[in-house]
């Protein structure tokens, strides 16, 4: 079971690659709607799904490449209030959010929770990749996105003032 925050430009390609792997239960978190300016990296929806609910829409599609697998859409934003709730019914975290916020708080829960958190982000020409709090051998834990980023950066730098080039997710 795999959570999946953000199904724009790293979580649509993502969702489809999970789906297509046949991964029992898809869980997809977004809050926002399909626009036409994102088409060119967010590769899951087409023109007709324009101004429709992005996990809604995510999970219809999926469910054409494949009907094996259980998509669960949530239209809303994690918030200290839910987050809880919702990550305690998967496995693993994905974070494909596109803010500070969110992913502090998906960190946050997954350490509480004891649950891996993989996280991406991408701006402009740079992506990156990383893994969090997997349990070791030993039985502790690997570092935390915290204790990579310790401070939240200026919420400046963003998809909407900087672009992404379309490939780069």
């Amino acid at each position: 079971k795999v959570l999946v925050v953000g199904a724009g430009g790293l979580g649509a390609p993502l969702l489809l690659y999970l789906a297509a792997a046949g991964v029992g239960t898809l869980g997809i978190v977004d809050d926002d709607v399909v626009e036409l300016s994102n088409l060119q990296r967010q590769v899951l929806y087409t023109t007709a799904d324009t101004g429709k609910p992005k996990a809604e829409m995510a999970a219809h599609r999926l469910k054409q490449h494949n009907d094996l697998v259980t998509y669960n859409s949530y239209v809303l934003r994690i918030t200290a209030s839910n987050v809880m709730d919702i990550i305690d019914s998967y496995d693993i975290v994905i974070d494909g959010s596109d803010n500070f916020a969110t992913r502090y708080l998906l960190n946050d829960a997954c350490v509480l929770r004891n649950k891996p958190l993989v996280s991406g982000a991408v701006l402009g020409f740079e992506g990156h990749v990383a893994v969090y709090n997997v349990k070791l051998p030993n039985g502790s834990y690997s570092p935390n996105y915290r204790d990579a980023f310790a401070t939240p950066p200026p919420q400046t730098a963003t998809c909407e003032t900087h672009g992404v080039l379309g490939a780069i997710p």
